[in-house]
């Protein structure tokens, strides 16, 4: 599944080291699902006092709103490569948007299934979910957006493996009589749509509303003064910051193109150099 990054993004930053163990935003969700599935075994009734519920918000749950995606029992292993998914596509966007940005784009996606499902809840009734697994669905079909064309499983393109993953949600929905979850997935998806072109990713989708905010600094910054735009010259540091990059990329590419295998021991050895340097060691 190599192939599936997108090898000239920069390496996610973390913030904070456990030992070799980088915690970026991605991975803070990880090991907190990883927190409630310890707190599941400890105390079974757990995630039934987390998970959303209309019927238990209009109760006074209001907590629920909130602690949703925490409701997780590790029941299976389904369960483990829910998170592993997560992990891996949601990695692949933070790199490309940065750590503070995936926590916005995860509370986006957060506040707006909640929202959709509590729309659609106080009007037509019937929504209960909880756990990962919601929003683990959503950053897959965003990152699909994001890359509709790479090549997923068998070379397929990543646009049919989304139109197969929505369309059996939509057919289950629609044979099932799920009216109220049909809407509710409809809705909180195009609100996920604007949150993630608020912090810069869909923006090949110009007819999505909201403005899209640039992705990366670029490492030349420009600086105006007395109403000429000046750039400044970069520094030592970031001249070979960009050779890094730049010999990085190449050895990906060719990885990319011709497999790990084709790597000599030299060129491995440097390409692991390469990735320290870069990521601050």
């Amino acid at each position: 599944m190599s192939s599936l990054f997108s090898h000239h993004a920069e390496p996610a930053q973390p913030w904070f080291r456990i030992g070799r163990l980088e915690v970026t935003t991605t991975m803070w969700v990880v090991l907190a699902v990883v927190a409630s599935w310890v707190a599941w075994m400890l105390a079974p009734s757990l995630p039934g006092a987390l998970d959303y519920s209309t019927y238990a918000v209009l109760s006074g749950d209001i907590w629920r709103l909130i602690t949703w995606p925490f409701a997780n029992t590790l029941s299976s292993i389904w369960s483990v490569l829910t998170l592993f998914f997560f992990w891996y596509f949601g990695t692949d966007l933070e790199r490309q948007v940065g750590r503070t940005r995936m926590v916005w784009l995860l509370v986006g996606i957060w506040g707006s299934l909640t929202l959709a499902a509590t729309l659609v809840g106080f009007v037509l009734g019937g929504q209960a979910f909880g756990g990962i697994s919601l929003i683990q669905f959503t950053v897959l079909l965003l990152w699909i957006a994001e890359y509709p064309n790479r090549p997923f499983f068998f070379g397929i393109p990543a646009w049919m493996i989304g139109a197969v993953l929505l369309g059996i949600q939509v057919v289950g929905m629609i044979a099932g009589r799920d009216g109220a979850g049909l809407l509710s997935l409809l809705l909180s998806l195009a609100f996920v749509a604007i949150a993630a072109r608020r912090i810069g990713l869909l923006s090949d989708y110009p007819w999505i509303p909201g403005r899209a905010a640039p992705r990366t600094a670029s490492v030349r910054s420009a600086r105006t003064t007395r109403g000429r735009t000046q750039t400044r010259t970069p520094s030592r540091d970031e001249r070979r910051q960009q050779t890094d990059r730049e010999r990085l990329d190449a050895l990906l590419d060719q990885i990319n193109e011709s497999g790990i295998h084709s790597l000599s021991d030299a060129q491995r050895k440097e390409m692991k150099r390469l990735s320290e340097r870069l990521r601050g060691h």
